[in-house]
């Protein structure tokens, strides 16, 4: 009786270690923006409850980006307006990560506070 071979070849080994290297260093270089996001989405939400007027709103977000080293969006870039009694602040933006030569990925965020 002839047994027959079953399993992955070692070029199936390396094909799949290579395709779980390439997403690990991907994920690696999209995570940090993903927490850049979540604190400007938070710093939003503490300057629209906190502030009354427009100036203030700006004022407060620029003092939480520089405790949270956020650089993607200063207090200029925000668009804040009223919603019944609520201050909504929205924002947007784009951050682009370099992936290898000419390559780049191009993650476009936005964001509304309640």
């Amino acid at each position: 009786m002839k047994h027959q071979q079953r399993g992955i070849s070692f070029i199936g080994i390396l094909f799949i270690g290579g395709i779980l290297v390439f997403g690990g260093i991907l994920v690696a270089q999209v995570f940090p923006t993903v927490l850049e996001f979540q604190a400007i989405h938070k710093a939003a939400a503490n300057s629209a409850t906190a502030g009354g007027t427009v100036g203030e709103v700006r004022a407060l977000f620029d003092k939480a980006a520089q405790i949270d080293d956020i650089h993607s969006v200063t207090g200029k870039d925000l668009v804040i307006s009223k919603e019944g009694d609520k201050t909504v602040v929205s924002f947007a933006y784009n951050r682009e990560v370099h992936l290898v030569g000419p390559a780049f990925l191009l993650l476009k965020y936005q964001g509304k506070t309640k």
